[in-house]
């Protein structure tokens, strides 16, 4: 059994699972002896995960679907055994659009109509991967409002930790991201909460558990160890009695470096449930990835990629 293990993760409020995992003693008491990376963009975790750098890794929801194909990446069969988080994530507008706080899409999307009449250059707006469920849900958004994603404004990728800069500045008008970077936003006068998660999709996952299919294959009984540790992280991490402990653990410059109170709100509004991933969240994906033109064809097998059946072997074994 393999016990050394290095995960990587983004400093986003949906790795709290993990974080509490290690905080709390999940892993040793599985025998484990886990280091936790702070990685700076989630092209650096596909990458490192594929090539063995990392043992595994928070990872956004598409991302595992992605890489098995191999769009945007070598191919590299992937497993999400746990899901992570769901509606952790919020769309932010900068204060400058001046829009109405009651009706922000619809204004946003007057903005855009006049913009378009003028001829003048589009509003760019930003989410965190091409392949994230945060592209999917701005682009939701947008669309729902009368927006095309594609053709009236400018969509560009970036980290979550950069957004709250990037609209300050005036790179971007407005971003989808994960908490706690929308709430720096705001906290900081430059951005307005225009949507969560929850009110675009929700139950729509954010993050996984990714491991590649060969690591998972080779090592079989860490995987179960690993599994049951991270969903006791969860099962803790929803617990609202527990929120101030885990938001002073993720304020620190180790993990998510932000004030107490922004990782706090996070907290409160990110779904940590019992972590059992579903064929029906991989279908939402795939769907999504089909609509965006990302993908073409049948795409993965969801039993393949989201693997609900590891979930419950490793209870059987605890």
């Amino acid at each position: 059994m393999k016990r050394s293990l290095t995960l990587g993760y983004v400093p986003l409020v949906d790795a709290a699972g993990l974080i509490a995992a290690q905080s709390q003693g999940f892993f040793a008491d599985e025998g484990l002896e886990v280091t936790l990376s702070r990685e700076a963009s989630w092209a650096t975790i596909r990458d490192k995960v594929a090539v063995g750098a990392l043992d595994g890794a928070h990872v956004l929801a598409p991302m595992v679907i992605a890489q098995t194909l191999g769009v945007g990446s070598d191919a590299t069969p992937m497993i999400a055994p746990v899901t992570l988080a769901c509606d952790a994530s919020a769309i932010t507008l900068s204060r400058r659009l001046g829009l109405d706080d009651a009706r922000p899409a619809a204004a946003l999307a007057e903005r855009v109509a006049a913009r378009r009449t003028m001829d003048a250059s589009p509003l760019t707006f930003s989410s965190v991967f091409p392949y994230s469920t945060h592209n999917y849900l701005l682009r939701l958004w947008l669309s729902e409002a009368g927006v095309d994603p594609d053709r009236d404004v400018r969509l560009t990728i970036a980290p979550p930790p950069r957004m709250p800069e990037l609209l300050a500045s005036g790179i971007i008008e407005g971003f989808c991201a994960g908490e706690p970077w929308n709430s720096v936003a705001v906290a900081a006068g430059s951005g307005v909460l225009a949507a969560r998660a929850c009110d675009i999709a929700p139950g729509a996952p954010d993050k996984v558990l990714g491991l590649t299919e060969a690591w998972s294959r080779r090592h079989p009984e860490t995987l179960a160890a690993l599994i049951r540790a991270v969903v006791r992280g969860l099962r803790w991490t929803a617990d609202p009695d527990h929120h101030d402990q885990l938001a002073e653990v993720l304020s620190q410059p180790h993990c998510l470096g932000v004030p107490r109170a922004m990782v706090a709100g996070g907290l409160a509004i990110a779904r940590f449930d019992e972590g059992r991933p579903t064929h029906d969240q991989a279908a939402w994906l795939l769907d999504q990835m089909r609509r965006w033109g990302q993908v073409q064809g049948p795409g993965p097998d969801a039993e393949a990629v989201y693997r609900p059946d590891l979930f419950d072997q490793a209870w059987a074994k605890a």
